[in-house]
């Protein structure tokens, strides 16, 4: 059975963009497959923190401009690095009827890494955009986002498709 494919744009806000590694770089790959997307009828999903540090309404809470969710486009505000956890991700993706997450955003070890893990174990397929993910400016970013790309490509998830593709070699296929 084909996969029936959604991309997840998580926390890619003002205020973890401007302190993301490579941001510009990021941005404008996400926004680019965000496009491919929305072409190929592939459901966008937005992901935005909510906290002490983000609160909704002010500018460092708001999704990047180049990133901003269109009308209609479906938006998920979580509360931890978990995009699942107390939202409604998992019945937004079922009913869509989706089979396969692409996963981009900010923080490559925290919000990136626990949200598609959870993936997995909710059994959804998994593809991890190598391009697609950035972490803080800190020394070394390059190699933690990396690693995580390894970690990606090695990792075993019983009855679970994992890849790990440069945006541009991204499959995507329409719920």
């Amino acid at each position: 059975m084909p996969s029936r494919t959604a991309l997840l744009v998580i926390d890619m806000q003002n205020a973890t963009v401007a302190l993301a590694h490579r941001a510009a770089e990021t941005v404008a790959v996400i926004a680019g497959l965000s496009e491919r997307a929305r072409a190929a009828g592939v459901p966008v999903v937005t992901v935005r923190q909510r906290d002490e540090g983000m609160v909704p309404g002010t500018e460092g809470w708001r999704v990047v401009p180049e990133l901003a969710p269109r009308e209609g486009e479906p938006v998920v505000d979580k509360t931890t690095p978990d995009s699942f956890l107390g939202t409604d991700l998992d019945g937004l993706l079922r009913g869509l009827g989706v089979t396969e997450v692409v996963v981009t955003g900010f923080a490559t070890e925290v919000c990136v890494d626990t949200t598609a893990r959870q993936a997995l174990s909710r059994g959804y397929d998994l593809v991890v955009v190598a391009d697609g993910h950035t972490t803080s400016r800190r020394t070394p970013a390059d190699d933690s986002i990396a690693q995580y790309n390894t970690i990606y490509r090695t990792i075993g998830w019983p009855g679970r498709r994992i890849r790990v593709r440069a945006a541009a070699d991204v499959e995507l296929r329409p719920a």
